[in-house]
């Protein structure tokens, strides 16, 4: 009886592994098209904008995306190691004018961010063939605490990034200025 299961169970194995290593190598070869992607995520957010507005209902599954999605945003903004709580070996914010320049990383690094996103809307478009997941709810109310949630969660990342002088993003290659004699 066992070995019927087992032989049952290998070509599903077989082709979760096909289809595991497929997935996986063209998401390798979509590393380094960054627009790409994010058109791509932008069409799948208004698919699933779309699909709510037209349904009219699922506010609770956006509410909880747009939650989602404020978390991962943070964890984009921040620096791999905080200043604050920990003080380690590796790369570290500088907080001198006289400490050496350190590039910034991110805690969470742009292409888990964008897979982390399009993962999400793709998880939530789905929750919404689902009427288990359609809570009744004052959808005006849940936006304007996710506002507020935002712009409080916004403030203290820049008060953050202020105190520690720190920008995450790259404004194009830094170049100095050598004054010739």
């Amino acid at each position: 009886m066992e070995a019927d299961g087992a032989a049952a169970s290998f070509p599903l194995a077989k082709w979760r592994s096909d289809f595991s290593r497929a997935f996986q190598y063209y998401l390798d070869k979509s590393t380094p098209h960054t627009i790409g992607r994010w058109i791509g995520t932008v069409g799948v957010a208004a698919i699933y904008s779309l699909r709510v507005y037209f349904v009219q209902g699922f506010y609770i599954v956006t509410y909880g995306l747009g939650i989602y999605l404020l978390n991962l945003l943070i964890g984009f903004l921040s620096p791999l190691v905080d200043p604050e709580i920990e003080v380690s070996d590796g790369p570290a914010l500088p907080t001198r004018g006289s400490d050496e320049f350190r590039p910034f990383v991110r805690r969470l690094p742009e292409f888990k961010f964008w897979y982390s996103i399009t993962k999400a809307f793709c998880v939530a478009f789905v929750m919404t063939f689902f009427s288990v997941f359609d809570v009744p709810v004052f959808w005006p109310i849940l936006l304007c605490y996710w506002v507020v949630l935002f712009f409080l969660t916004m403030k203290r990342q820049i008060v953050h990034m202020i105190k520690y002088k720190y920008v995450p993003f790259n404004i194009g290659k830094q170049v100095r200025s050598v004054e010739i004699l």
